[in-house]
């Protein structure tokens, strides 16, 4: 099951939004305050209520019920003041937020919210919801270290981590599967493997990086790059990510070093072969330029499935309000901060020297 289009209309920064997104591969970038976060965290929000809706809210639940899940999720996920869901309705004069989004399978989903309403919402499901997939949110923050500690802190108490870190904690209590990697698996977990020297495994909800000859280290005593790594290892490892999943990363750049960015980059494109819809919200041009070479330079003739990369930039207009640009390519993007920073380091740099000194920091 995969997201096509999403059309937003009044929530939090986007007054009127709407994107044609990918069935494999979506590179979301922007400035800060541009939405980048918020995008994938509703997407994220709507897999995660479909996909328990079809696990676990029956066709005898009442339509208030489903309702109330929605409006549960987007609090626990956004985190509004006083848990209260009209905090989400864009404050520029507008009194109702509606989201429509259209997956591949033709559901087609529709939620609204009035600047009234605190933790109920109005819900339509024109088509079927399939059961079988999974969304995964893997957050800036790794949570792979203290995953079984977190679950029971976050059931018990109040803190303050919105609820993808506690759905990613879950996920990675899962067991591992019976049997050897499939060769799906491995065309995943192979670059990460090479890079860490090493396996993962998972000992009382405690996980360890496994080193030939050097032993188990704990997550605890690994840099937190390698625990990014170890995550994505292990939910590959146990089926969390799978064919008909969805993953959402966001900024995988954070804490690793730019010499990490390609395996990482190739192991997704990798995932979405195997089935798994991929977003990432990105401030690296690291990032930005593997996926574009995998855009431009892939071979579509030998090729049976070449792959869909769209590029998604977020910006602001001259009112203030954000728009959105999306191409298959980079050199197609015209609101691209990333490049124009890149482009204005390389000029700064050649000002001096040419002996322009002017101000170097």
């Amino acid at each position: 099951m995969k997201i096509k289009n999403v059309d937003i209309q009044n929530f939090m920064l986007f007054q009127e939004l709407n994107i044609d997104l990918s069935k494999d591969v979506n590179v979301i970038f922007g400035e800060n305050s541009t939405g980048k976060t918020a995008l994938m965290k509703l997407l994220y929000t709507q897999a995660a209520v479909l996909s328990k809706l079809g696990r676990e809210l029956h066709a005898d639940q009442t339509k208030a019920a489903v309702e109330g899940a929605f409006a549960k999720k987007l609090i626990n996920v956004f985190k509004p003041s006083n848990n209260a869901l009209h905090r989400l309705v864009t404050r520029t004069g507008a009194t109702r937020a509606s989201i429509h989004t259209v997956f591949d399978n033709d559901a087609d989903v529709r939620i609204s919210f009035s600047n009234k309403q605190i933790n109920r919402l109005d819900y339509q499901l024109d088509r079927g919801v399939e059961t079988e997939f999974t969304p995964v949110y893997i957050p800036p923050k790794e949570i792979i270290s203290t995953a079984g500690a977190f679950c029971s802190l976050y059931e018990r108490y109040e803190i303050g981590f919105d609820e993808t870190y506690y759905d990613l904690a879950k996920l990675l209590l899962w067991p591992l599967q019976k049997g050897r990697n499939t060769e799906e698996q491995n065309s995943v977990l192979t670059p990460f493997s090479d890079i860490m020297k090493g396996n993962i495994s998972q000992d009382n909800d405690q996980f360890f990086l496994k080193i030939q000859g050097e032993g188990n280290f704990e997550m605890s005593l690994v840099s937190e790059g390698y625990r990014k790594l170890a995550t994505l290892m292990y939910l590959v490892m146990s089926g969390g990510l799978a064919n008909n999943s969805i993953l959402f990363w966001d900024e995988p750049e954070a804490n690793m070093n730019p010499k990490m960015i390609y395996p990482v980059a190739k192991a997704l494109i990798n995932l979405s072969r195997i089935g798994v819809q991929v977003f990432v919200t990105t401030h690296s041009y690291f990032v930005q330029q593997a996926f574009n070479m995998a855009a431009v330079y892939q071979d579509h003739e030998a090729d049976e499935h070449p792959m869909d990369i769209r590029f998604i930039s977020l910006f602001r207009n001259e009112d203030g309000r954000v728009g959105v640009q999306t191409a298959d390519r980079l050199s197609d993007i015209q609101y691209d901060p990333i490049m124009e920073e890149f482009d204005e380091v390389y000029d700064r740099e050649q000002r001096l020297i040419d002996g322009e000194r002017g101000e170097v920091l």
